[in-house]
């Protein structure tokens, strides 16, 4: 699906609102970012949105001691039963982190949308910014930017599912434009402590889609490659196994983070919810993308 080419963050400030790129908070400014892929992701009419996410919030299963998690990012009519059977599984704490990958190559490398807030046709979302601020410092490769956000859909999609599931959750986006192993797994290892430090109960989300465009047949075999080492906690294992067969998952750098975060976190294995490609929807298994969800968990007593 085609993204709109725009974005704008309001800010705020005493004498009204003015379009702007970005800014920070400086003098009572207070962030906002619009929404960019409302009406080509998922509709932009609230009633419509909320009937489409209760439609997919459904499943049998219900899965305990979340605290990290995989979830694909297509539009809502493609990718929306993987999603929404993930979210209903799950219990959605007070804090999501949530991390993307950087399609469009703007911004910092590791972006953390530190402060204000998120809409959405349901509403704002506020940043959980004390958990960014620990995140930030943990991890000092970690910047504040709005810039990398801007035209991103992969974070922004997840969050209608979140509000749904938990009207006031708040959230820490955090937009990935880089593949260095070595800081994935630093900044997972920084996530899991900051939550720690805070005493928050908090998910963790990878936003990923699996193979892109290729047969049914070669995305279900290379797919469950990747979903096989992620399943382990694999997070190495994933690096190299997408490197090794070419396996086009947007998100991997996202995921080896969420891991190594959940293993941070006291996970001790990952659970596939569903798995599914484009194909499922249209009918067209001659060149689809693939879907998975999986969920980090710990035991809980």
């Amino acid at each position: 699906m085609k993204e709109r080419a725009y974005v704008y963050i309001l800010r705020v400030c005493g004498r009204g609102a003015r379009r702007v790129p970005h800014c920070f908070n400086r003098l009572g400014c207070v962030m906002l970012r619009q929404p960019v892929v409302a009406g080509t992701f998922y509709p932009k009419d609230r009633g419509r949105l909320t009937a489409m996410l209760d439609g997919y919030l459904v499943g049998e299963q219900t899965i305990a001691g979340a605290v990290a998690a995989v979830c694909p990012h297509a539009g809502y009519e493609y990718s929306g039963a993987a999603a929404g059977a993930l979210y209903a599984a799950v219990e959605v704490p007070g804090s999501v982190v949530i991390l993307g990958p950087n399609h469009r190559g703007v911004g910092a490398a590791y972006g953390i949308f530190e402060s204000g807030s998120w809409r959405t046709p349901l509403g704002d979302v506020a940043i959980d910014e004390e958990l960014a601020r620990e995140v930030k410092k943990r991890a000092a490769f970690v910047k504040g930017d709005a810039t990398s956000h801007a035209y991103e859909h992969s974070i922004e999609v997840q969050v209608p599912f979140l509000q749904r599931r938990r009207s006031e959750v708040k959230i820490v986006p955090i937009c990935i434009g880089e593949h260095d192993y070595g800081r994935l797994v630093e900044l997972g290892a920084a996530i899991g402590a900051a939550v720690k430090e805070l005493g928050r109960q908090a998910l963790i989300v990878a936003s990923s889609d699996m193979t892109h465009y290729e047969s049914a047949e070669s995305a279900g075999r290379k797919d469950r490659m990747a979903i096989e080492r992620m399943l382990a906690m694999d997070e190495e294992g994933l690096w190299r196994t997408v490197e090794r067969h070419g396996i086009t998952m947007c998100g991997v750098a996202p995921a080896v983070a969420a891991i190594a975060a959940a293993r941070a976190l006291g996970a001790s294995e990952g659970k596939l919810v569903k798995y599914m490609t484009s194909g499922d929807v249209t009918g067209d298994n001659s060149e689809v993308v693939g879907y998975a969800s999986i969920a980090f968990t710990k035991e809980t007593e």
